[in-house]
């Protein structure tokens, strides 16, 4: 049987039982949806909010799991990543290696989740970054296309845990521009985000900017979910309780965004677009129109544990990509001429233990990152995380973010340093090297220059490409180096001796 074979029963076997499969492990676990007053109940913070720990020190090992040390991939046998002793890991899917629907697996590997698991597979989505406004769509047929001129979009990977093999892979959604994070759903889809307001002006077919939805199984509809917005969104993270959506965007100022549902759990049913205000004096203004308004920038305020209380502006169009002509804002402004507060460059998001974490990439006093925690029960915004730059704490401008099985946070870096790191944040604030890049393919390089059986070689120096969609699932870990080459990583070892 041919490999293109095996893909298509695979296809049909999870078309087939993938309602039967779990979704992500933060929504599944101890049957969240079956219980919102259990999910409710779970909202205290696992930070010491408060606690100078947040601040820690630059640690030349990791407190948890021990130093970093090159380790030889599984699949490969090349040391491409370094990890603490116990831990292994199986490469897949580099850029250009050919998927099983006959497709060159696509580059810029970013956001990613599993979003369907039973015992024997964990299925992922994982996002492409690719923003060519005339490079084409890669499909393989003609589903699954929103914009036939542009090259972004997502692939689906099967990994079979128990055997630690990937199974497969294929295009799942094409068309998009700069699709670059998103997240999983409680009823096994992925939302993929894409990272633009560009439109025809700029040489696409269609208006871009919008969020789409990717089945487990098979290839999505391609239609964007117009009323999540048009703006250069990042990152989704569902409550299960409720079935909102919150949405980050990766810009300056950037907006913390609501999207409440018509229909839980059917987001083609449309809903409304709300934005962040927090109840506080303004220490920011914007000229939008010719006229200031005044707003809270949130990357200003440093002190560690502090509170807002939340309170919701409603965007009346959510489909405005410009303010006028192609100036671009059109959605942020509609919440900033309402007081609506500011993130810079609001990334990251994920749900878990109740609570939904946000990343400012750019936040505080040094511009390299913050995280807060936006409890939904009581409508509270809370700083737990402050950077202070790759030389003091050695976090490096955080990006994807993801809850790991034992209530830690993971950040994945996306600065200047190299190498680039995954970074565990601790339950007391604490923060701790977990995974560094060891990837030089250049001649005399930590590895040398790489022929993929694709013909494909690589012989750059990517110690500095950036960490993106890490996710968890029970005993794995799984990530993308972003860029030359993309590759996803399965990771596993003696996750009991520490604190991810």
């Amino acid at each position: 049987m041919s490999k293109f074979d095996d893909h298509i029963d695979l296809m049909r076997d999870l078309a087939k039982n993938a309602e039967n499969m779990d979704p992500h492990w933060t929504y599944s676990r101890r049957n969240f949806l079956k219980s919102g007053v259990a999910a409710a109940a779970m909202v205290g913070m696992p930070f010491a909010l408060g606690s100078k720990a947040a601040h820690a020190a630059r640690l030349p090992y990791s407190p948890d799991y021990g130093p970093l040390m090159p380790v030889n991939d599984e699949v490969t046998g090349l040391p491409l990543l370094q990890l603490p002793e116990g831990f292994k890991y199986w490469s897949y899917g580099w850029t250009g290696d050919l998927m099983n629907d006959g497709v060159a697996t696509p580059g810029a590997h970013d956001g990613m989740a599993v979003v369907a698991a039973d015992a024997n597979r964990i299925v992922l989505v994982r996002n492409h970054e690719q923003g060519s406004s005339t490079s084409g769509h890669y499909m393989p047929g003609s589903k699954g296309i929103y914009d036939p001129r542009c090259n972004g979009g997502t692939t689906t990977l099967v990994f079979a845990p128990q055997q630690k093999k990937w199974l497969s892979s294929w295009a799942s959604l094409s068309g998009l521009i700069r699709p670059c994070a998103g997240g999983p759903t409680p009823w096994n889809t992925w939302l993929s985000c894409e990272e633009t307001s560009n439109g025809l002006h700029n040489g696409a077919s269609k208006q871009h900017g919008y969020v789409f939805e990717v089945p487990a199984s098979g290839i999505a509809s391609g239609q964007p979910l117009i009323d999540m917005g048009c703006f250069s969104h990042e990152a989704a993270a569902v409550d299960p309780v409720t079935g909102m959506i919150y949405e980050t965007e990766d810009s300056t100022p950037s907006g913390l965004y609501r999207f409440v549902p018509n229909v839980p759990g059917r987001l083609s049913a449309g809903g409304k677009l709300q934005m962040m205000k927090l109840k506080t004096a303004n220490n920011a203004s914007i000229a939008i129109e010719g006229q200031n308004y005044g707003y809270f920038d949130t990357a200003l305020e440093n002190a560690i544990g502090t509170t807002w209380d939340v309170e919701w502006v409603d965007i009346e169009n959510p489909d405005k990509p410009f303010i006028s002509g192609t100036t671009y804002g059109g959605v942020r402004s509609q919440g900033l001429v309402q007081g609506a507060s500011s993130l810079r460059r609001g990334e990251g998001i994920w749900y878990g233990n109740g609570v939904i974490y946000v990343c400012s990439t750019s936040g505080g006093a040094a511009n390299n990152g913050q995280i807060f925690a936006y409890d939904p029960r009581r409508e509270t915004f809370t700083l737990l995380f402050v950077s202070m730059g790759d030389g003091i704490d050695g976090v490096d401008s955080p990006d994807n973010i993801a809850w790991s099985p034992r209530g830690s946070l993971i950040l994945c870096e996306d600065g200047g340093a190299s190498p680039q790191q995954l970074r565990g944040l601790t339950l007391d604030g604490t923060i701790f090297p977990f995974c560094a890049t060891n990837m030089d393919f250049r001649v005399g390089g930590t590895i040398g220059p790489v022929t993929r059986p694709s013909g494909r070689t690589f012989n750059n120096n990517a110690l500095g490409n950036e960490w993106a969609g890490a996710t968890f699932h029970n005993e794995w870990l799984f990530a993308n180096a972003y860029g030359a080459p993309g590759i996803t990583f399965a990771i596993t070892g003696p996750w009991d001796n520490g604190a991810l």
